[in-house]
């Protein structure tokens, strides 16, 4: 049996620097690459993308990717986990099959295609069967929207990760399975962890947890002592060298930039941790206050003492709906008395506005430079300020309102206060607002289902 396995954090976020996935596969040994694509946006995003084109709806950058590191993979044994399928695995999967043959690897890729999280066909009948889908936070039905939905994905947890890689797939591709289970899942596998032991499924679920956002970890967006960490223009990601046990040590490959540190760990534990004694997931529930953090050498962490729960009977819907319209306008100017000017055009606009009696839901405006970042607690700002730019958002529901306001803030840049500038690439545009719609179902409702190709 695996006493140790390395599993190596490729992406953490649809965007991220394109580079790291193969700096992880060259720089040092791993067993595992783990690739996280999705947040709550992508899903919608996605969703609009294969309406448009059945062909799409998964994460386009995961196949170039794949063009350049799947001989590597294969030649060093190298497994992938990823849910890069977005609303579409098999897609993306059939776009990575291409790849294999074009680099002549047939017989010698596997790709698990995970599916069973995708349920916008099914709300009807969750509905017909009394399962509300309750808002999380207002508690409304998901009736209140229902003509609005665009995409309904429940998190599916680590098991079915487990299963591709037990049916020996080297490349596991799903649609919304949870972050923390594209970790947890190898660990599970590698060292045949019971699904009740609770303790070392918390543990993997937080090593998951650290990990998912990619060398947010490990450096980047560090507040600790940002200033002195070393090399960022070429940041080492970060890798759980996991044991059976479940105790873990958060690295990076030597000789890359960035720093693992204590605080470096700890900042990315409190991100989007909610409850630290509840951290709930399909798995386990890890109580994050039972964690422990040492520092066991340069850029080594060590992770001990993680406890758990057996985890709820439901699982969490991530339910997008089509909300409305919106659009944000921006002028900058400039000394002197830049923040009065700016003022100033913010009357001046919003006077024209209720003029014209257009329904927008909401108007914002902030003036980036003076209190955008920190509203009242910015205080009183210097009457020398530089420059001041005007960002002015409106909302509404209907097009019309919003089209109307992209045609009323460039006129300010002539018949308004003066020493505008920064009004470049034309009027702003009118976006379409997608919402976002938390919820619950069963557990029992939701089968997941693995497939293996081969190339």
């Amino acid at each position: 049996m695996t006493r140790k396995i390395r599993i190596a954090s490729g992406q953490g976020f649809w965007g991220d620097w394109l580079e790291a996935p193969a700096r992880q596969v060259e720089g040092g040994p791993i067993d595992y690459l783990m690739m996280d694509y999705l947040a709550e946006v992508t899903m919608s995003i996605m969703q609009k993308q294969r309406s448009r084109d059945p062909a799409l709806g998964y994460a386009r950058d995961f196949v170039p990717l794949m063009e350049h590191i799947l001989p590597d993979l294969v030649r060093k044994g190298i497994r992938v986990t990823s849910n890069a399928g977005g609303v579409n695995p098999r897609a993306c999967a059939d776009a990575v099959l291409d790849v294999a043959r074009r680099h002549n690897l047939a017989g010698k890729v596997r790709i698990a295609i995970v599916t069973g999280d995708d349920v916008f066909d099914r709300l009807n009948s969750f509905e017909r069967r009394g399962h509300s889908l309750a808002n999380m936070d207002t508690g409304e039905p998901l009736a209140a929207v229902r003509d609005r939905v665009l995409s309904a994905n429940v998190y599916l947890g680590a098991q079915p990760v487990v299963d591709a890689l037990a049916a020996g797939a080297n490349v596991v591709i799903t649609g919304r399975v949870t972050d923390t289970g594209l970790t947890l899942g190898p660990m599970m596998h590698a060292f045949e962890w019971r699904g009740d032991d609770y303790d070392r499924l918390a543990s993997g679920t937080v090593a998951g947890h650290i990990i998912e956002c990619g060398a947010q970890c490990s450096g980047g967006n560090c507040l600790v002592g940002w200033e002195r960490i070393p090399a960022m223009e070429e940041p080492g990601y970060p890798i759980i060298e996991a044991a059976e046990d479940g105790t873990f040590v958060v690295i990076k490959h030597e000789g890359t930039g960035g720093r693992v540190s204590v605080p470096s760990v700890t900042e990315q534990l409190v991100y989007e941790m909610g409850d630290p004694a509840n951290y709930l997931t399909p798995d386990v529930i890890a109580d994050f206050t039972t964690i422990r953090l040492r520092r066991a050498g340069k850029d080594r962490v060590r992770v001990t003492g993680v406890r758990g729960r057996a985890p709820t009977d439901l699982l969490k819907v991530s339910v997008s709906y089509f909300y409305g319209y919106k659009a944000v306008g921006t002028l900058v100017y400039a000394w002197p008395d830049a923040y009065k000017k700016a003022k100033r055009a913010d009357r001046i606009l919003r006077a024209r506005l209720e003029r014209l009696g257009l329904a927008f839901e909401e108007i914002l405006t902030e003036f980036v430079g003076v209190d955008a970042t920190h509203g009242r607690l910015a205080g009183p700002p210097s009457p020398d300020i530089p420059e001041v730019q005007l960002r002015v958002g409106v909302r509404a529901r209907e097009r019309e309102p919003v089209a109307r306001f992209t045609r009323e803030i460039a006129p300010l840049i002539l018949n308004g206060p003066p020493s505008v500038t920064g009004f470049a690439g034309g009027r702003p545009k009118v976006e379409e607002i997608v919402a976002y719609w938390p919820a619950l179902v069963a557990k029992s409702e939701i089968k997941s289902k693995v497939e293996i190709l081969k190339a």
